[in-house]
């Protein structure tokens, strides 16, 4: 097959690698453009200095790399390879970063790639110009190395040249032509090319390009700098191009690679230096390489410096040659890869380094022509994640900068974004503030991690304290207001979850196609449900309150919930769906307690018998109208009240009133997390995402038996009967081992899985850990080892849930 007419612009690393593998897959009426001679055309793959290191704490980022890895290796140019697999070092000049080798260790060991830590003087035997005196440990991944990144776009424009793909050098975009929401052709400089899909591989060029269309591509080009030395004179003689691994000195945000007997050094430890995508010259003004721009020189002082410290043997040697060489930051540090949610056809595989390009045109390639991307899970990626205020300009030239800044830092999994903040408040902010609130982050949402003014509840409690680095962002309070909520009653702020709203006289019917139980039942149902992708993987869990015959309420996870339902969305204009987020709120009304708490302020019947469980009802709390669920992630007796945001600091008194002089407590998320993981809540993004099915995840209970057609039915069915790994629940007695996330799980010295969510249980009196294992020994009462930094921590698989398995709680 011939496929539709496809279009990429840029044909660097990314598009090159896009074309390979979207010819591969039998999509071969493809036509690639780019501004620059070919191979080397002049953006960031022309002068990437190549190193590829695998270890990220995501899974995916991982994935991406690996499979970049082993496809580049796989690859030559006239018997020049494209890949020189001498390994990667990241060395520890401090304790801190020691333990941070231990700790990536333990994710790329989860992640299935071969990894160990090193002692120093293994890190002097692999690389012997390192100085042994500063050097404390390292950790070695033996199959990273160098791409040679012209030579793989070379190599894979053979390949798909021929398979009938057509590259056209020296093509300048100058507009993307798009009618009725649908792209038409790309016009260039030297004619227009019909086109009915559009593919923006155009690196730091991408913001101009997707503008086009009208899309906001938060983006932003930053300059690295990269020196490269003369001879070295200890490295006198050496006539291959690299024998050394590729090194990282990461607490001076430097890198280092060999070249012949000279060294490359890469650093980040300079000033950010951002430039607008319309500011960077075109070719014809900078000539070869437009991504290049002046090696200031005073910016990399300390890091010539540092490197002399470091390595020695530079102190023999000159810096010949420099450059500040631009790169694609994003906000939150993934790529930016999918199709506009505006304009049908335009794609964008955008913020993609070197590293992961192969990995992103096999994802890329598989999502065109598959309709989904079956190798990768990429949740994390999708460029339709972002909320509005992400896209302001101001915002993502912030993040990006901080992005620069950080990108060898030592990062806390719960370590909040910084400035630009407070961007988004709950009408509860105000009286958090009062009470003490240590804020962190959720989707740009100030949220409370606990309250200062409960710090009194910790008297006479027993609250272990957890280890050093579980210990940042805590407090002995979560574990007060953990065992407070189950004692009386608490007040959670719950805005900062997504809220939808589906609408019209095709609602019902719309939802029933989209999710995995019935939600077309009496009004006042509220259903857990799960949307699938087409390969029956989890895409999101919601719950669906009906709330009149034509109105649901979604809660959803996040924008590209919204993004799914509005691409479903029927053409008759039958249904719509908005978000309802931004000007509504939510309080949790959660306790043994929250029925004496809440029936004196209403009319209405909260007995059980008036409002059951997973039911919704309108109603007056006060003077505040509310829509009121009975439903619960802490696993206690309440009810998640919703109103508009004019009226929910008036809500939030009359409740706090009236817990108050029961003994009730406001609580923060911290307590919320150890209460959900007490009773098995999962939570999508974190503990299930794209690449599990609901029988794998424990959420098989939503997928209702014997219901007609909804997207993923038919792969669901097929990975039914062939479930290989469960996520389950691992308990730890020690109660200072609490874990954070992301850590190997070892069944005797083999990892077999890894970490998704912890916390401590205040409840139950032990650690907890949601862990994804074979299904072998997702057995309760089969013992494991979590590799957590240089430690191995034993737990025991679980039946679960740890608390009230009756649920006679949340009935009461």
């Amino acid at each position: 097959m011939a496929g539709p007419r496809v279009v990429i612009i840029g044909a660097g690393v990314v598009g090159a690698a896009l074309a390979d593998e979207i010819s591969a897959r039998g999509w071969t009426e493809v036509t690639v453009v780019d501004q620059g001679p070919l191979p080397a055309t002049g953006g960031s793959s022309s002068h990437a200095p190549g190193l590829v290191f695998q270890t990220n704490p995501s899974k995916t980022m991982t994935e991406l790399a690996r499979y970049t890895v082993e496809k580049f290796r796989s690859l030559d140019v006239d018997g020049r390879p494209c890949f020189l697999q001498v390994g990667g070092l990241e060395v520890a000049t401090g304790p801190e970063r020691l333990a941070e080798l231990h700790r990536r260790h333990g994710w790329i060991t989860a992640w299935g790639v071969e990894a160990r830590v090193v002692t120093p003087e293994e890190c002097v035997e692999l690389h012997p110009l390192l100085d042994a005196d500063r050097v404390l440990g390292g950790l070695l991944v033996p199959t990273d190395g160098i791409a040679k990144a012209v030579l793989a776009v070379e190599a894979q424009i053979r390949r798909a040249t021929g398979r009938g793909v057509r590259f056209l050098a020296r093509h300048e975009v100058l507009d993307v032509r798009h009618d009725e929401g649908a792209v038409t052709a790309v016009v260039t400089d030297q004619g227009e090319i019909p086109a009915d899909i559009v593919v923006c591989c155009a690196g730091i060029w991408g913001p101009r390009i997707a503008r086009m269309v009208g899309m906001n591509l938060p983006l932003t080009p930053l300059a690295h700098q990269l020196a490269w030395t003369g001879p070295v004179p200890v490295l006198a003689g050496q006539t291959e191009e690299a024998v050394r691994p590729i090194l990282r000195h990461q607490d001076a945000g430097l890198y280092y690679r060999d070249r012949f007997d000279g060294l490359g050094i890469g650093s980040y430890g300079h000033r950010p230096m951002p430039v607008a995508a319309d500011d960077i010259r075109s070719l014809h003004e900078a000539g070869q390489m437009p991504s290049v721009l002046e090696f200031t020189e005073e910016d990399f002082e300390g890091a010539w410096a540092e490197t002399r410290s470091l390595l020695p043997a530079t102190r023999e040697a000159k810096l010949e040659e420099g450059i500040n060489g631009l790169f694609s930051f994003t906000t939150d540090g993934y790529p930016l890869l999918g199709e506009s949610p505006d304009v049908k056809g335009f794609w964008v595989a955008e913020a993609v380094w070197v590293t992961h390009s192969a990995g992103v045109g096999r994802a890329v390639a598989e999502w065109l022509v598959d309709g989904h991307c079956s190798s990768f899970d990429l949740h994390e990626c999708d460029v339709n994640r972002f909320e509005p205020h992400q896209l302001a300009p101001e915002y993502v030239l912030a993040r990006d900068c901080r992005n620069f800044v950080e990108v060898y830092d030592i990062l806390h999994p719960l370590q909040p974004g910084g400035d630009p903040r407070p961007i988004r408040t709950s009408p509860f902010y105000a009286r958090q503030r009062e009470h003490g609130a240590f804020f962190l982050e959720a989707n740009g949402w100030e949220r409370p991690q606990w309250y200062e003014a409960n710090a009194p509840l910790t008297e006479g409690r027993s609250i272990p304290t957890p280890n050093d680095w579980a210990a940042r962002y805590w407090s002995p309070i979560v574990g007060a207001e953990a065992q407070v909520t189950r004692e009386t009653v608490a007040l959670y702020d719950m805005t900062a979850l997504k809220r939808l709203e589906v609408t019209g006289p095709g609602a019902a019917g719309f939802l029933e196609g989209l999710v995995t139980g019935k939600v077309a039942k009496s009004v006042g149902s509220v259903t857990y449900t799960l949307l699938l992708g087409h390969d029956g993987g989890i895409r999101s869990d919601i719950t669906v309150a009906r709330l009149a015959h034509d109105l649901f309420q979604v809660g959803a996870n996040g924008n590209l919930d919204l993004d799914w339902f509005t691409r479903h969305l029927p053409a008759d204009g039958g249904v719509q769906v908005r978000d309802i987020t931004p000007g509504t709120c939510c309080v949790g009304l959660w306790g043994p307690l929250a029925r004496e708490v809440l029936q004196p302020l209403t009319d209405e019947d909260f007995s059980d018998e008036g409002l059951r469980y997973f039911r919704a009802r309108r109603a007056f709390v006060g003077s505040v109208p509310v829509t009121a669920m009975r439903l619960s992630y802490v696993g206690e007796l309440g009810w998640e009240l919703y109103t508009t945001a004019d009226q929910g600091a008036k809500l939030w008194d009359t409740l706090w009133r009236a817990a108050e002089p029961l003994g009730g407590i406001i609580a923060g998320r911290g307590a919320f997390n150890s209460l959900r993981l007490e009773k098995g809540y999962r939570s999508f993004g974190t503990d299930m995402t794209y690449e599990h099915d609901p029988y794998e995840a424990g959420v098989g209970f939503a997928v209702r038996p014997g219901k007609g057609e909804f997207v993923g039915r038919a792969a669901l069915e097929r990975r039914r009967a062939e479930v290989r790994r469960r996520l389950s629940c691992l308990t730890v007695d020690d109660p200072r081992a609490v874990v954070m996330g992301k850590e190997p799980v070892y069944d005797g010295e083999r990892a077999v899985g890894y970490v998704t969510s912890a916390a401590y249980g205040y409840t139950v009196g032990k650690g907890i850990a949601y862990a994804w294992l074979p299904a072998e020994l997702a057995v309760p009462g089969t013992g494991v080892q979590i590799g957590y930094f240089d430690e191995r921590v034993d737990a025991v698989v679980a039946e679960e849930p740890l608390f009230d398995p009756g649920m006679s709680r949340l009935r009461g």
